[in-house]
């Protein structure tokens, strides 16, 4: 008979497979994964409440390894436990095209709930995760039928609390009273330069309690029993996130290596793992797993029999409120949009298709909102503390501040990484539709997680104000000028700057529309003037790039976007005066504009005539687009009043029109 495992086993099976994986592949972190193995086998043994049969059973516990570079770590637990992930994808760690990438990502290994890497982030998007729980639970469940009631678990390391954004992570999360947060904090002292004392000296206990978290330890993060304790502790929290402190050694079990930098990111070597095995009684080849150990790790059974619990919860749920049933159903295990949204659209371009109103687009933007929000109940809103700047409330939203969740509008404060991080977990999580606002020149602080959204195809929605050096008086810290151009870099970001309410219209629509992928509206500070259209070219802006006005014989294109789409336009009308006709070209988004088929591109674009961009903005990224000439601003602005720094960078319309003079001039040369 073979003796049953114990949790030492449990351990040294991820310690095996870990540092067998690293040496495999020849590349990996094989320290961390061996140091938190006790902790793994007190959250994943005894309290993480998952199906390893059905990843996306809505009511699971969610598992977030923030310090992702520790990610064979949770490989061997995904495998282990009974997960859709083989030995063979195991030993294929690392390997181009395998299932077990260097970090985790999700959407490409079953069981993982985010990916992860980039410090700190993880850590935030639990902190979405934790929130989305208890807006759900709020909004769902009913006295005798709890179906939402979960909890969100992360591991992280030092190295996330050194970046910034775990401090707005951990303030967030505290006023939000996210109770059912638990951080297990894998604190070794071991970062890849070495003992982390000479650059990381914090009081991590009394930082988190002063962010309004219960604290348990400094414990033995390799006492399984003292683990699991203060897990159970931490599960009853009433209204505070609750970080363990685990002391642990990097690479344990290690003779040579445990508490070295070299532990962090390097192999053991063949000769340290053979010394490791002998040192912690793992007698079984690269990748032999006993059955006992196996049969201890299994979390299959366990797994579905809460999984049917959860669907019996449900049932009942159904029967008493039929309604909400649906509506969660639909939010949460289908992640669709309402059915009538197709007529909600369809009302929505019906309104502001043919505006004639002169407005700023983020005022267009609040407009549509309070069009639109009413009829998707998904669509949680925020700002990081420019709600009046932004325009992202509308009317009835109320706020989710402090312990209060009755609101659909969320006071992120001045974080603005920390809140696009926090949408990214809210996404994930299902249920909303995030979207959050702050001037586009601070989209550079929350660059990392707007990359994050684009790489996990996630749909979150960013709302960039204030997008030039149209805002004016506030100067050159606060006037983008090469955001617009670096946004358009990222994959699978979507990034719109509409130059009037039809425009703004159907960026929103359009974002809301993408199930897999981010996008950002760049919207003005100034007024915009309306531009009219016919039925069929408001359809076709949905195309990213249309022709807004033509002109027979035209002996040249103008390409803009935005706000500068007007003064494209009144350049169009002098040129007229001057005998010279010109097509005006509107690409409220060229990311979207370019992947529209060839065909559209040229008929839009037009053929064997001189094309010429314009934006406020750097301007040589137009040449992409073939144009021989484009005016932009290609310095930092200015403070003062917008028409004056306009005129200061010389971006006119006389200069415009002179512009397009030059360049037939030279054409005909």
């Amino acid at each position: 008979m073979t003796s049953p495992s114990t949790p030492a086993d449990m351990a040294n099976a991820l310690r095996a497979l870990s540092m067998d994986a690293v040496q495999r592949a020849n590349s990996g972190h094989p320290g961390a994964p061996m140091g938190m193995a006790e902790m793994a086998v007190a959250l994943w043994s005894r309290h993480l409440r998952h199906d390893p049969s059905d990843p996306h059973w809505p009511d699971r516990d969610r598992f977030v390894l923030s310090n992702g570079h520790a990610s064979m770590l949770l490989y061997a637990l995904l495998h282990l436990t009974g997960y859709d992930l083989s030995i063979d994808d195991l030993k294929a760690f690392r390997q181009l095209g395998s299932r077990t990438p260097g970090h985790p990502e999700v959407g490409h290994t079953p069981g993982v709930e985010t990916t992860t890497g980039p410090l700190g982030q993880g850590l935030t998007n639990a902190v979405g995760f934790a929130l989305a729980e208890k807006l759900l639970a709020h909004e769902f469940n009913r006295p005798g039928h709890a179906i939402v009631d979960h909890h969100t678990y992360v591991f992280h390391g030092d190295g996330c609390l050194m970046e910034g954004i775990s401090q707005e992570a951990i303030s967030l999360a505290g006023v939000w009273q996210l109770n059912k947060l638990v951080a297990l904090y894998d604190d070794n002292g071991i970062s890849i330069d070495g003992p982390v004392q000479g650059w990381f000296a914090d009081d991590t206990a009394a930082r988190f309690r002063a962010c309004g978290w219960d604290v348990i330890g400094p414990i033995d993060g390799h006492d399984v029993a003292l683990v699991d304790t203060a897990l159970a502790r931490a599960r009853i929290s009433a209204q505070r996130p609750t970080l363990i402190i685990c002391k642990t050694r990097i690479g344990q079990g290690s003779p040579n290596r445990a508490d070295t930098a070299k532990a962090h990111g390097e192999p053991l070597g063949a000769a340290e793992i053979a010394l490791t095995r002998a040192a912690i009684g793992w007698a079984h080849a690269p990748f032999e797993i006993p059955d006992a150990v196996r049969l201890a790790w299994d979390a299959r059974e366990n797994g579905q029999a809460a999984h049917r619990g959860w669907q019996q919860r449900f049932a009942a749920y159904r029967a008493a409120h039929p309604a909400l049933a649906a509506e969660f159903e639909r939010r949460v295990l289908q992640r669709a949009l309402p059915a009538d949204f197709a007529e909600t659209v369809a009302e929505t371009l019906v309104r502001f298709g043919q505006s004639t109103e002169h407005v700023a687009s983020r005022k267009a933007s609040q407009k549509v909102l309070a069009q639109l929000a009413p009829r998707i109940p998904e669509l949680l809103g925020g700002s990081a503390d420019l709600t009046g700047s932004n325009l992202t409330d509308f009317p009835g939203c109320g706020a989710v501040t402090g312990g209060h969740v009755e609101g659909r509008h969320i006071h992120y404060g001045v974080r603005e990484f920390g809140m696009a991080a926090v949408m990214n977990g809210l996404a994930l999580h299902g249920g909303f539709i995030p979207y959050g606002g702050t001037f586009l020149t601070f989209s550079d602080y929350s660059r990392n997680a707007l990359r994050m959204a684009a790489l996990m195809k996630q749909r979150v929605l960013h709302v960039f104000t204030h997008d030039s050096i149209g805002l004016g008086e506030d100067g050159p810290t606060h006037q983008p000028v090469e955001h617009a151009a670096s946004l358009r870099l990222i994959p699978n970001l979507d990034v719109w700057r509409p130059c009037d309410e039809a425009e703004t219209a159907v960026a929103w629509v359009h974002a809301l529309s993408q199930a897999d992928r981010p996008s950002a509206l760049l919207l003005s500070r100034q007024n915009l003037p309306a531009q009219p259209r016919t039925p069929a070219q408001v359809l076709e802006i949905r195309r990213g790039g249309y022709v807004l006005s033509d002109r027979a014989q035209a002996q040249a294109v103008l390409l803009a976007t935005g706000s500068e789409v007007g003064m494209a336009v009144a350049a169009q009308q002098r040129l007229d005066a001057l005998g010279v006709p010109v097509r005006v070209v509107s690409i409220p988004s060229t990311t979207v504009f370019d992947r529209q088929d060839a065909a559209w591109r040229r008929t839009v674009l037009g053929t064997g005539l001189p094309r010429i961009g314009v934006e406020a903005g750097v301007s040589r990224w137009w040449g992409q687009y073939g144009c021989v000439a484009a005016l932009g601003v290609d310095r930092f602005g200015e403070s003062g009043p917008a028409a004056a720094v306009f005129a200061h960078v010389g971006l006119t319309v006389e200069a415009l029109v002179e512009l397009v003079q030059q360049t037939l001039a030279a054409e005909a040369a």
